[in-house]
């Protein structure tokens, strides 16, 4: 009778651990559902790097628009006025300075460039401006990567943990009857201590589970750059295999055409810079120094400078060369990407395929863990089921489901990686 009581006394305390332990767990956060889309508008909306692009490619329409002013008429309105008395014999030299000078004139300098020669540096401006739309779109297509492989790890913890809470309630309530019985003298206590094991460890990975989802929850709105944390519930992220661009129209490869275009524009420009520059000029208003027909001294003047090359001591050929050099270093860059490019995307689809290969018969063995566990339920409500297989059936359950689970996320995470090469 007292070890009766005993035993009694230790499923009472047991029960109350449980019972404080499930109060850690409640039911998945429901106060509204964002999808990945919200999340990777919220990270491009808030990146500062993406809006620094931005900023930069408006600066260069400004430069450029710079150049062209450049070659406008400069029109200056210049005024220099001195006086300088001999007083007592004592004083500047007049032949020197005329006791003075007074001049105001209107200057008009005038750059003659040709057509060709602009262009070539206007498409200076416009490679640099189509480099760095390329460096925000990498920057985009770089946080959409990072943004959904956060959020397809974040969804996967949500949905261990759902699965392990409906677990949970289902060996609740396999508890409560495994007590009764127990109680009864159907069962062991032993059996039920047993019983009583495997629910503390599951409930016990539940909470590890939890404060898993809120560490990656959190990351995935620090990566985003959202400062409200407010609990959301997460839609199923649709992640499809996206039709791979051919080599000519991806945007990874255009970058190394875009830079060979400007490295022959570059020795355009060099080689306009060593052409004759010819610039005109002209200038009218008044210039006296008030001892001679003060009033008769307007005028203007015309003239023209011509700058001709002859010798640069070899400098032009130097920095051709130098071109040729980062050419060549382009070129080799580009067919080592290529390769590189060809052998990621082969082994993400052979990763892939395998991973798909192994989701269908993941998926029976669940199955069949499920229904092993339907029916040593039935038994149990019998007293029917021994324990030990119960037990074990739970366990081969949560294996298999956890399993499943991590073969579709990563089936996910390999089509995202495949999809950062679709641009």
């Amino acid at each position: 009778m007292k070890c009766h009581f005993f035993g009694h006394n230790i499923i009472f305390k047991i029960n109350l651990a449980i019972l404080a332990g499930l109060a850690l767990f409640s039911d998945p956060v429901t106060a509204q559902t964002r999808s990945l889309e919200y999340f990777i508008n919220q990270g491009i909306s808030n990146s500062p790097l993406y809006k620094d692009y931005q900023n930069q490619v408006a600066s260069n329409i400004i430069d450029s628009q710079r150049l062209r002013a450049s070659y406008h008429p400069q029109v200056t309105a210049t005024s220099n006025n001195f006086y300088a008395p001999v007083i007592h014999g004592y004083g500047y030299d007049q032949i020197l300075t005329n006791l003075g000078s007074y001049t105001t004139m209107v200057n008009v300098n005038q750059t003659i460039v040709g057509k060709n020669n602009l262009n070539t540096q206007n498409n200076s401006f416009r490679l640099l401006n189509d480099s760095i739309a390329y460096a925000q779109k990498m920057s985009e297509q770089d946080l959409k990567r990072t943004i959904s492989a956060q959020y397809i790890t974040t969804y996967g913890d949500l949905e261990q943990l759902n699965f392990n809470m409906e677990v949970n309630k289902m060996l609740r309530n396999q508890e409560t009857i495994l007590k009764k019985l127990t109680e009864s003298n159907i069962y062991r206590q032993t059996d039920y201590l047993t019983f009583l094991v495997t629910l503390k460890q599951q409930e016990l990975q539940l909470k590890q589970l939890r404060i898993q989802f809120q560490s990656d929850y959190s990351m995935l709105y620090y990566l985003c750059g959202i400062p409200d944390t407010a609990a959301a519930q997460l839609e199923a992220p649709v992640i499809s295999l996206q039709q791979l661009p051919d080599e000519y129209s991806s945007v990874f490869f255009q970058h190394y055409r875009r830079d060979s275009i400007a490295l022959q524009n570059n020795i355009a420009i060099l080689n306009y810079s060593y052409r004759p520059k010819l610039s005109a000029f002209a200038n009218a208003g008044y210039s006296s120094s008030l001892l001679f027909q003060a009033e008769k001294n307007f005028g203007y003047s015309v003239g023209f400078n011509l700058s001709v090359p002859v010798y640069d001591g070899h400098l032009k050929k130097l920095q051709t060369q130098k071109i040729n050099l980062q050419e060549n270093t382009r070129t080799h860059y580009r067919d080592f990407f290529k390769n590189q490019y060809n052998r990621q995307i082969a082994m993400l689809k052979q990763q892939l395929a395998s991973t798909e290969s192994l989701i269908p018969d993941i998926s029976d063995q669940v199955k069949y863990s499920q229904g092993l566990i339907d029916i040593n339920g039935k038994l149990l409500e019998t007293g029917d089921a021994k324990i030990s297989d119960l037990v074990i059936a739970i366990n081969n359950y949560l294996t298999a489901k956890n399993l499943y689970n991590q073969n579709n996320i990563g089936r996910m995470q390999i089509i995202n990686q495949l999809n950062y090469w679709n641009r």
